[in-house]
């Protein structure tokens, strides 16, 4: 009903539903309370009685998310699509670099105290991801490091143009410093994107990013 009228008052939805007031309040503090709905106060035009203007309740982007069918990954891709057929794999990955730069920027911001040591910066760049929505943890192994993201979100679009892994690599690479294999990627069909980071700093300049497939 919220996605259907947008802003309502708890009094118009207990009318439209047959519920008490005090019913439909405690929907909505649960509402509330889980986040798929924000309240405001009810916008009134000309002059306003006396008692504070009632609260209308909208629902959040998340909650919308589920009410219905998205189609943007399928914009994405067809967009994507479009781009290699007029400009070619160039400007496909010209165009992934260029979707991570803000990313990249933003990241190393936040890693700024970091240090130089690899496995250091990788726990930094974990927390980073992760308040980009990328649930990212980073652990020690044998080898050096592991950094793990638990979400992506292009992987639907991902899984045609491994390109976009690729550049997110090479971010990878450059904000830790080191050479790092890509050893599983969501949007490969694997359950997390993981990235190993050997435990040496990288001896030259430049980016040295190695994807390698592993199916599990």
């Amino acid at each position: 009903m919220l996605l259907e009228r947008g802003a309502t008052t708890a009094a118009q939805l207990g009318t439209a539903l047959g519920l008490s007031p005090a019913a439909i309040r405690r929907h909505l503090d649960a509402m509330l309370a889980d986040g798929d709905v924000v309240a405001r106060e009810q916008a009134v035009r000309g002059s306003r009685g006396r008692g504070r203007p009632a609260k209308v309740f909208l629902l959040t982007d998340a909650a919308r998310v589920r009410c219905g069918t998205h189609h943007y990954d399928n914009i994405a891709t067809a967009a994507l699509r479009w781009i290699a057929d007029n400009g070619g794999a160039d400007a496909v990955e010209a165009f992934a670099a260029d979707q991570v730069a803000a990313l990249e920027d933003r990241c190393r911001a936040a890693m700024e105290d970091a240090g130089t040591d690899p496995l250091a910066r990788a726990e930094a760049l974990a927390g980073a991801l992760t308040a980009e929505g990328y649930a990212a943890n980073a652990s020690t192994i044998a080898s050096g490091g592991q950094l793990c993201q638990h979400h992506c979100p292009v992987a639907h679009v991902a899984a045609e143009f491994p390109q976009l892994c690729e550049a997110e690599t090479a971010v990878i690479s450059r904000l830790v410093g080191t050479h790092v294999q890509r050893l599983a990627t969501i949007a490969h069909g694997d359950g997390v994107c993981t990235t190993h980071i050997p435990g040496q700093l990288r001896a030259q300049s430049g980016n040295t990013v190695t994807t390698v497939r592993t199916d599990r």
